[in-house]
């Protein structure tokens, strides 16, 4: 990319995707190539796999370094950065799990009754409440993620 074509955070994120696959195709193509049978040659050089890795981990580093400092820089709405919201998802995406699973524990059933001396299980929560308040969650989850990702698209990548 030249000066005149700024990259946008989007496109990093996706370099981003890119280095960590590359980094774990090659950690484990070393691992692959760490042991091979006396008489054959190793498929490939661990050392070389690992100099490659360090190099894609290095640009990672940088490129880590300049989206968490747009992140910093870029206004999310009037009450929040982009590092704000980023937060903010993290912990919508834990509230509604959270909700999700007890959703999910409290449909088990477990209350077969082969006799009546057997302890029935009750349920100690509320399924549908704990859905709804779920699917309110996913909702902001989702308004949030499309404002990401508009701001993805047309926030530049600081130096």
């Amino acid at each position: 990319m030249n000066e005149k074509e700024e990259m946008k955070v989007a496109e990093a994120l996706a370099r981003r995707a890119d280095l960590i696959a590359r980094i774990t195709e090659l950690r484990q193509r070393a691992g692959e190539a760490a042991l091979y049978q006396e008489g054959d040659e190793p498929t490939e050089d661990p050392a070389a796999l690992v100099a490659q890795a360090d190099e894609a981990a290095s640009e990672l580093e940088t490129l880590l370094a300049r989206i968490n400092r747009t992140n910093l820089a870029t206004r999310f709405d009037e009450a929040m950065t982009v590092t704000d919201a980023l937060a903010r998802r993290d912990t919508l995406r834990l509230r509604r799990s959270l909700r999700t699973e007890l959703a999910q524990a409290g449909t088990n059933r477990r209350d077969f009754l082969y006799s009546r001396s057997e302890i029935k299980t009750l349920r100690a929560v509320d399924v549908p409440a704990l859905r709804a308040e779920a699917d309110a969650l996913s909702a902001d989850l989702r308004r949030l993620d499309l404002r990401l990702q508009e701001l993805n698209w047309l926030t530049p990548l600081a130096s």
